[in-house]
Formats: structure tokens, sequence, C-alpha cells
């Protein structure tokens, strides 16, 4: 095995070598051997340029050259077809948008002949209606004249038998007449005053005819008239209506934050609703009630009722607007301040014992003006120990305000303050250690947080 491997390499060796004098064969007969001079300033060298090194550059060469011949037709053949494509989007969508139009402007087409199919719809609607009116005008006419002409045939009939029994009668007596005295000028006489009877007759049934047509046309009128009056009563019933929905949404919307109030502090409604009512006697107290009947009694129609009961429910918001102003549930400083000191438990700043404070503490520039909570009456002012200078002020349901360590105090004992109203200013007297105010709100005398009152006021002040 080895002999035999060893005894083909030499055969490939010559192949190669006869390829490769081919190629210098082929190579010589078209190149020619170039030598490249290199000259230095110490010494020259050349470059031996061999046919077969030239082929080979030359065979590189045209193949660069024909691979960049062959990738530019390709992206040239690419751009192409990118141009042609895009010049076949561009048409394809001026073609989509002319559709588009085409159809936008046919559906307008419809529309506008759908609108004007229907505005002739309703003029030929209009148009029925105002011939079926004008068919139940002329049937309710129709009905009358023939009543009418009922009424005059009966009459005519009536008469004619009068006439037929006067008749009779005058020719009896005419009868006799001749029959005693042999003249004939008594009938001539009955029958010229059968004859103005008739006449006389004829024209009273001309006047009842004329009375029946002015009659007929004034009941037109009436009727035409009370349709409009109808259509009236109903577009102000509707109006009213309207009306009576926004008034109760209004007392709807005012209503409910002030029951949320009086349910955050513990106040009963209907309680403070009946204290209110006995104590309130000023302008602006209960609505009276709507009452449109004739008779004296109490109104049944639903308007009047609907009325009512808004006046009841605007009555019901009044009194509780009454009752939020005498209830402490407004700050009684208008101006900048901080909570020095909450309500429960503390330890006292000067003793040091962990003592009840029953209010709240709020610090404030010295001098500030201090307000009444509620509307009341001022059964304390004055100098009260610990308090320094001292108001108290009793409001309804058993509540009462204090306020101490005033600087200055603006109000007397006995005297009607209402909310809002300045009662003094912002000190640090008596039992303090600097410019505030103690709060106090007590209910049956019993001290609580006044900072439920005055959360609860946020949602109406």
């Amino acid at each position: 095995m080895a002999r035999h491997s060893h005894s083909g390499h030499p055969g490939g060796c010559l192949l190669k070598s006869r390829v490769k004098r081919k190629f210098e064969h082929f190579a010589e007969r078209y190149f020619r051997e170039q030598r490249l001079f290199l000259r230095s300033e110490t010494s020259t060298r050349f470059l031996r340029l061999t046919p077969l090194t030239q082929l080979g550059v030359t065979l590189t060469t045209a193949l660069f050259v024909g691979w960049t011949i062959f990738t530019s037709s390709v992206f040239l053949i690419d751009a192409l077809s990118a141009d042609g494509n895009r010049v076949q989007a561009r048409t394809q969508q001026a073609d989509y948008e002319a559709r588009i139009t085409a159809l936008a402007d046919e559906r307008d087409q419809r529309a506008q002949e759908a609108r004007t199919a229907q505005s002739r719809f309703y003029v030929a609607l209009r148009q029925i209606s105002a011939q079926q009116s004008a068919l139940l005008a002329s049937e309710d006419h129709r009905r009358e004249l023939g009543t009418g002409i009922d009424v005059i045939q009966r009459t005519l009939q009536k008469t004619v038998k009068q006439r037929d029994r006067a008749e009779k009668h005058a020719d009896q007596l005419l009868a006799e007449l001749q029959a005693a005295t042999g003249s004939a000028q008594t009938r001539f006489g009955a029958a010229q005053e059968t004859e103005t009877t008739l006449d006389f007759l004829n024209a009273a049934l001309a006047d009842t005819v004329n009375e029946r047509d002015k009659m007929a046309t004034r009941a037109v009128e009436l009727s035409q008239r009370v349709a409009t009056l109808k259509q009236r009563a109903r577009l102000n019933r509707e109006r009213t209506q309207r009306i009576f929905a926004r008034l109760e949404d209004a007392v709807t919307v005012s209503m409910a934050p002030l029951q949320k109030v009086f349910e955050k502090v513990g106040i009963s409604t209907d309680k403070l609703l009946s204290d209110v009512k006995r104590g309130y006697s000023g302008i602006g107290g209960p609505l009276m009630r709507v009452s449109v009947s004739t008779k004296g009694g109490p109104p049944t129609d639903p308007i009047s009722l609907k009325a009512n009961e808004l006046l009841a429910a605007m009555d019901k918001v009044n009194l509780m607007r009454i009752g939020a102003e005498q209830t402490p549930l407004v700050l009684p400083l208008k101006t900048a301040f901080r909570l020095s000191s909450p309500f429960g438990m503390r330890r006292h700043p000067l003793t040091g014992k962990v003592r009840m404070h029953e209010g709240v503490d709020l610090a404030g520039a010295y001098g500030s003006p201090l307000y009444a909570t509620a509307d009341g009456v001022v059964s304390f002012a004055g100098w009260a120990g610990g308090y320094g200078r001292l108001v108290k002020i009793r409001h309804a349901r058993g509540i009462e305000t204090r306020y101490g360590h005033m600087s200055k105090i603006r109000v007397k004992k006995g005297q009607r303050v209402s909310q809002g109203e300045r009662i003094g200013d912002m000190g640090s007297s008596g039992r303090s250690t600097g410019s505030h105010v103690h709060y106090e709100v007590r209910v049956g005398g019993r001290a609580v947080n006044p900072a439920r009152y005055i959360k609860a006021g946020r949602d109406v002040f």
C-alpha cells in the first residue's frame, strides 16, 4: 500500500506541471515579460512581471469588472422594478381614491335623495293632515246642515199640516157663510191670510237658517281657539314640569350635604327641623302652600300638588340652613393659624400634668380677629381664671362654644350674635404660653371634639 501510494504521487506532480506549462505558454503568447524598475538615490531595483502573473492580474481584473457590471445590472433592474412598483402603487392608490370619491359622491347623492324624499313625505303628510282636518270639518258641517234641514223639514211639515187644517176649517167656515149669506168674499180673505202666514213662516225659517250658519261658524272658531288654548296649556305644562324637575334637582343637591353634615355631628334632622320651626319666626320662614281651589279646599291638580311638595322641600332646606347657622360648623378664625394642641388627653405645658384638654388650641398672630361660629346669645364675657379673657355663647339645642385667652373682648353678656360676627381678638391672657385661642364646643354641658363639627362644616361652608 505504501509503495502504491508512493508510485502515484509523481503522476500528480507531473499533471500539475503540465497544466502550469500550458498556462505559461498561453500567457507568453499574449503577454510579454515585463520589468518594473524602482530607482532610489543609492540603488536601482526592478520588479519582474512574468506572463503568468500578468495573466492572473488580467483575469482578476476581468472578474472584478464583470462582477461589478453584474451587481450594477442587478441593482439597476431592482431600481427599475421598484420604480415600476411605485408607479403601479401610485396608480392603484389614485384609482382607489377616485373610487372612494365616487362612492362618497354617490353616498351624498343618495343621502340628498333620501332627505328630499323625506321632505316630500313630510309635505305630503302635512297635506294629508290638512285634508283630513278639512274633511272632518266638512263632515261636521254636513252633519249640522243635515240636522238643520231635518229641523226645517219637520217645521215645514208641521206648517203644511197646520195650513191644511186651516184651509179645511176655512172651507167649512166659508160653506157655513155661503149657506147663511150667499157670499164668497170670506174665502178669499182666508186664503190671503193663509198666504201671509206662510210668508211669515218662510221668513222666520230663513232667519233660523242664517242664525244656524252663524252659530256653526262661531262653533268652528271656538273649536280652533280651544285647540290653540289646549296646545298652549300642554306647552305650559311641559315647561312647568321641566322647571319643577330642575328645582327638585337643586333642592336635592342643596339638601344632601346638609343632611350629611348633621349626620356627622350626631344631630337628628327631624329634631332639628322641629326645633327650628318652633323657634323661627322672622322673615324667610315656612313658605305658604299653593291653593287654587275655588271651593276653598286643598288643591287636587297635579301641578299644584307638585308645587306644594316642592315648596315643602324648599322650606325644609331653608330650615336646615337656619339650623346650620345655629350650629358651630365654622372656624373662629379667618386668618392663618396652626393647630398647636388638639382635643383629648395631653401633658399640660405649664404644670406638666396629664389632663384632659377639652378644646383645641389654634395659634395665630396676636390680635387676630375672632368670630362667632354660630348664631347665639353671649352668656359670659369677662375674666375666667386660667381661661383668661373668655367669651361663652349659648346656641340652639343645648350647644355652647367657648373662646379663651383673648386679648380683647368686643361683646357683652346677653348680646345676640350671628355666625361670622366678630366677638374679640386673639391673645395670651390667663394660663397661656403664647398667642392662641382656646376653642371649645359643649353639648349639654359635656365637651366634644370641635374638629368633628369643623370637618362636617366643610361640606357646606
